[in-house]
């Protein structure tokens, strides 16, 4: 390691002998006298260390130390005091110089500064390193988050394209029971297109906020069951939660089977009534219930499924991934869903 140190310090004698010992290990040694010297070498050439004396005409080496760190000089200072009180190393150190070595006349002085001056131009060359690894690694994360996002856009895309043409054909479809089955996988394909969409437009391309994303589906599934003789209001409460994006989605479906469920069976007829949703965090820090009930002709968990029963399969594959599964507890009217959630994983 061949280092350049700028040495401050009044004594001129001290730095020549300097200059000669670190000259033989191949360091270059640039004398300066005072602070205004010293800062002027600093704007006109590079050097790798400084290595500073305490006793200094009219002012102390922690004066200089205040100075530098105030211009924002970051170069490694190694401290020479002839003194032997530990308190000015101290101040020093907490001033931030990185080691400091006690001037002697004894033969080890020279290879205790040699020492110090190149421990020290190494450790800061490591910590350099480190801030330009970590710089590369914050840019790369950008590059891959704003990837990421721009993958998410496209499949949000497609995946609107696919909802859009099921629209024409269940438009086109002439069976009231063929139009209610893409009308159901429509709703599917949208709840997990919102979720990609909620991704694209986040700061945060890992994690789906789910007030904002279940506002989202809650309005395109009512948008998409407003053909319905009757309107029936769906109404969200949803706390600001965050969930990673394969949960979500979970979420997603499930809100969308339970809805279009009771959008169909729970009011027959003339009955009127609303579907309310809420995700509400629990007195657990890591838990969540999702809730989705109605004030219809009820629902017992044990009956057999109507339709295809793949609504059924699909909520209670995604609710079992999402904690301890579904459940129905008794009410006196209409049907409660409850879904907890773990917010741990």
């Amino acid at each position: 390691m061949n280092a350049r140190i700028l040495y401050l310090d009044d004594d001129a004698a001290i730095v020549r002998l300097v200059e000669k010992a670190l000259g033989r290990s191949g360091h270059t040694v640039v004398h300066a006298e005072h602070l205004e010297a010293a800062m002027q070498l600093l704007a006109d050439s590079e050097f790798d260390v400084i290595v500073l004396d305490h006793y200094l005409r009219q002012m102390t080496g922690h004066d200089v130390l205040h100075r530098l760190r105030g211009e924002g000089i970051l170069l490694p200072v190694v401290y020479v005091t002839g003194s032997s009180e530990a308190s000015i190393a101290v101040e020093a150190l907490k001033a931030g110089a990185s080691d400091y070595v006690i001037k002697t006349v004894s033969d080890d002085f020279m290879p205790l500064l040699a020492s110090a001056i190149e421990q020290s131009v190494a450790n800061a060359q490591l910590r350099l390193a480190k801030a330009r690894a970590n710089e590369e690694i914050r840019l790369a994360k950008e590059r891959a988050e704003a990837l990421l996002a721009e993958v998410n856009h496209r499949v949000a895309n497609s995946l609107a394209l696919v909802a859009g043409l099921l629209r024409l054909q269940i438009g086109n479809s002439r069976s009231a029971e063929a139009k209610a089955e893409l009308t159901e996988t429509q709703a599917r394909i949208s709840a997990i297109a919102g979720m990609h969409r909620s991704l694209y437009t986040s700061d945060d391309v890992s994690r789906v906020e789910m007030d904002k994303y279940l506002a989202n589906l809650v309005t395109e599934i009512a948008g998409s069951l407003k053909s319905r003789e009757k309107a029936i209001p769906l109404l969200l409460d949803a706390d600001t939660i965050s969930l990673t994006p394969d949960r979500a989605v979970s979420v997603g479906m499930i809100v969308t089977e339970l809805a279009t469920n009771a959008f169909k069976y729970a009011y027959p007829g003339d009955a009127s009534g609303e579907i309310r949703i809420r995700l509400k965090t629990s007195d657990s820090e890591n838990t969540a219930l999702l809730t989705v009930e109605d004030d219809g002709i009820g629902f017992s968990s044990g009956a057999a499924p109507r339709g295809t029963g793949l609504g059924s399969r699909i909520v209670n594959s995604m609710a079992a991934s999402l904690g301890t599964g579904i459940s129905y507890p008794p009410v006196d009217r209409g049907t409660v869903a409850e879904v907890p959630i773990n917010l741990g994983t």
